[in-house]
């Protein structure tokens, strides 16, 4: 079953309305016609079972059969990723959105080995949120995540001092005891921030940083590469937490 997002205002008492670019979609690529059924989101939690009933040229009406159950993690989780080599970030970015991200933020950090500057970075970050919204309709996610702006580390640490709960898993942590723990105390409701360090790993200047604010964790005894390491972090975290 397709899953579509819509604006609130475009859901009414017994239909929806959709419009945009989703519109050729229906039509032309999926070649769907009235009686097919697709799940559609708000983007504000509200989940939907519809059929269509209209495809028209400009619009598409679909009738509402009923909701749908939710299927965002109980936790609302921001992914640091430390800037990674080539495309790395695109598959971060779609995995990490099928887990259950709700927020990803690319990090610049000292033994980063891309740099971007303005132009290019905003040039990313249109790309890669076209890839979180197209991997949120794959994963039937309630939500599209947000890829933001480009961070400096610094300014990323900062940004992170907001959320109730900051992990760190760096591989010179070694223990999964503490992780346990760690995790185990999470309360679902939290909000959670899980940093990713580059190819390089984190400059020990960036621990000494934030070492006394953010939980040091171990992802086991293995060293992982960045784009594996923090689907790691999420799929531990989603064990632990969702029912």
């Amino acid at each position: 079953m397709f899953q579509f997002f819509v604006d609130p205002k475009q859901i009414r008492k017994t239909d929806v309305l959709i419009m945009g670019k989703d519109v050729n979609h229906i039509k032309n690529v999926l070649r769907m016609r009235p009686g097919e059924r697709v799940r559609v989101s708000d983007n504000e939690g509200r989940d939907f079972y519809c059929q269509i009933r209209e495809v028209g040229r400009e619009q598409v009406i679909l009738d509402i059969l009923g909701e749908a159950e939710g299927t965002e993690p109980p936790v609302k989780i921001t992914l640091f990723q430390g800037l990674p080599k080539g495309d790395k970030m695109e598959t971060v970015i779609q995995k990490a959105v099928e887990l259950g991200v709700s927020e990803i933020i690319p990090v610049a950090m000292r033994n980063c080995v891309v740099k971007l500057d303005q132009k290019k970075a905003q040039s990313k970050q249109i790309r890669w949120q076209a890839i979180a919204e197209s991997a949120a309709k794959q994963s039937k996610r309630s939500l599209i995540p947000t890829v933001g702006p480009l961070m400096q580390f610094q300014d990323a640490a900062a940004y992170a001092k907001k959320l109730d709960v900051r992990l760190l898993p760096y591989e010179n942590q070694r223990g999964m005891a503490h992780t346990r723990e760690v995790l185990q105390k999470i309360k679902k409701g939290s909000t959670v921030g899980i940093f990713i360090g580059p190819e390089g790993g984190y400059a020990s200047v960036e621990i000494e940083q934030v070492q006394e604010e953010m939980e040091l964790i171990s992802l086991g005894n293995r060293v992982l590469r960045t784009e594996t390491a923090g689907l790691c972090a999420l799929s531990m975290l989603i064990y632990a937490l969702e029912d």
